[in-house]
């Protein structure tokens, strides 16, 4: 990978390798998931944060069969089925584990792996077959005869043993004399050898099977993930105006009849309801837009709800907590963080709202601050239904705003304003005549004064 990166942290789809993995071992419902680590395993331990797994530790590294055998003593008695699978391999989909265990489970076979047939078999174990189509073993490529090199069917690295036979077959797992490493695909071999019964099911779509080992193949697995996810919200009524410039995470939701506009990246946890759109340019995390909604374009949302029909942007801004009710509208240059706009609100120009609770049908005019922060506190605004909030007007919080007060343009709030209220706090204005007239002569004056040599100071 030519990286200080762990393989198994590089990102395909907005996940890492490790994730999309356990991601598509979730579906299984086991009882337990243990995870092997190698190298950088306090960094790929990080990066789990909060997930149910269990943790093993292959030091030094010995191969699959070595790292297949760290796991046995965390299994405990647990009668069920053993999943064994690789961290580098995330376009596998939980469909086809779930093909494999049931086929185990159906069957009584002591194991049953994952085939593919990708075009170009190269470096990939060969699956080795007797005239019975019966698997006989694995032969690793650089140990294949020139015969067994033309085989097109090869390893995934993924199977499914029946408990015993999984305890049976790492125990008695050699070390290569080559490479002085124990291959879990031996396992195939030994099971056999004993009378036990091998399966093969052959993976549907053989690029799932891949396994990801350098950074071309980590951008090809991100073309394909890409893909894969387009054609899921295309499949299921969405418009995407070019799919080529459109990112989809692997948690997003894009419902019947909305519209992807190109150049957005859709990320987390995101919901685009039926009918919402997404203008171009314009990055959306962990949010939820609701049937009719625009954003962008040129927008941030991350953690935001978006009401129905509410207008979002261009060039706006919306951090965690910012929460729009229906028929909202905020405009460009405009910023919310925490802040909850309730029905009908319009804030269309060049506003922070931190800290904030706006009532229904106010306006927030061009320029308006909620000065939510006293450099080590934060403190919140209360704006009442129906409020008028003039332009480049600043409310110290924490303050209160009634219901359908005004607030003059320029003003600056530090106390509450009651119901119905006119607030100012305008310095008063003075008008001096004939001063314009005054200046034009003073600097005539002074023209003329240098235009006889007169010698001036200063500026």
């Amino acid at each position: 990978m030519r990286s200080t990166l762990p393989k198994v942290l590089h990102r395909v789809g907005g996940r890492t390798l490790l994730e999309a993995v356990l991601d598509a071992a979730e579906s299984l419902s086991a009882s337990k998931t243990i995870v092997v680590l190698g190298a950088g395993r306090e960094r790929v331990k990080e990066s789990l944060g909060g997930r149910s797994v269990l943790y093993a530790v292959q030091e030094p590294p010995l191969g699959t069969g070595d790292a297949a055998a760290r796991a046995v003593p965390l299994l405990g008695a647990d009668d069920g089925p053993v999943v064994v699978l690789s961290g580098d391999t995330p376009l596998l989909r939980p469909a086809t584990l779930g093909l494999l265990v049931e086929r185990q489970a159906r069957g009584g076979a002591d194991l049953v792996l994952l085939s593919f047939r990708p075009p170009e078999p190269g470096e990939f174990g060969r699956v080795v077959r007797d005239r019975r189509g019966r698997v006989r073993n694995i032969v690793e490529a650089k140990n294949a005869s020139a015969a067994e090199r033309k085989i097109g069917e090869v390893n995934a690295g993924v199977y499914c043993f029946a408990a015993g036979a999984f305890r049976r077959a790492v125990s008695r797992l050699r070390r290569d004399p080559v490479s002085a490493e124990y291959y879990l695909t031996d396992a195939v071999e030994i099971l056999g050898h004993d009378g036990g019964r091998v399966e093969a099911v052959e993976a549907e779509d053989w690029r799932e099977a891949w396994g990801v080992n350098t950074r071309r193949d980590l951008a090809a697995a991100e073309e394909i993930e890409h893909r894969r996810r387009v054609e899921r919200a295309l499949d299921g009524g969405a418009t995407i105006v070019d799919p080529a410039t459109t990112r989809l995470g692997p948690h997003v939701t894009v419902e019947a009849d909305a519209i992807l506009h190109p150049f957005i990246s859709l990320e987390g946890n995101t919901a685009v309801r039926e009918g919402a759109q997404v203008l171009s340019f314009t990055r959306i995390v962990d949010s939820t837009l609701a049937p009719g909604s625009v954003v962008g374009p040129h927008c941030e949302l991350d953690g935001a709800r978006i009401g129905a029909r509410s207008r979002v942007g261009p060039f706006a801004r919306l951090r965690p907590g910012s929460v729009l009710g229906e028929d909202v509208k905020v405009g460009n240059f405009v910023e919310t963080k925490n802040t909850v706009l309730h029905d009908g609100v319009k804030a269309q120009h060049l506003a922070y709202l931190g800290d904030a609770d706006v009532g229904a049908h106010s306006n927030i005019g061009a320029g308006v601050i909620t000065c939510n922060y006293d450099g080590s506190k934060k403190f919140p605004t209360s704006i009442g239904e129906g409020v008028f909030v003039g332009s480049d007007a600043q409310l110290v919080a924490p303050v209160t705003v009634g219901r359908g007060a005004y607030i003059g343009a320029g003003a600056t709030i530090t106390e509450d304003v009651p119901e119905g209220a006119l607030a100012l706090s305008r310095v008063p204005q003075t008008n001096v005549e004939g001063w314009v007239e005054r200046r034009k002569a003073k600097a005539e004056q002074g023209t003329h004064g240098e235009s006889k040599g007169v010698k001036r100071h200063g500026g």
